[in-house]
């Protein structure tokens, strides 16, 4: 009994070390510009 009550508690301490570990960092790279299309770069020129 007293080896269940051990491995009970170890897989809790497994499961809280688990939720508390850190997570992948965010992606923060810019979404891609808005594409002009033909007539838009025709009467605006390109876009620098």
């Amino acid at each position: 009994m007293r080896r269940a009550s051990h491995l009970v508690l170890a897989s809790l301490l497994a499961l809280a070390l688990a939720a508390c570990a850190t997570q992948p960092a965010p992606d923060l790279t810019p979404p891609p510009g808005k594409r002009l299309d033909a007539k838009t770069t025709l009467e605006n020129g390109p876009r620098r």
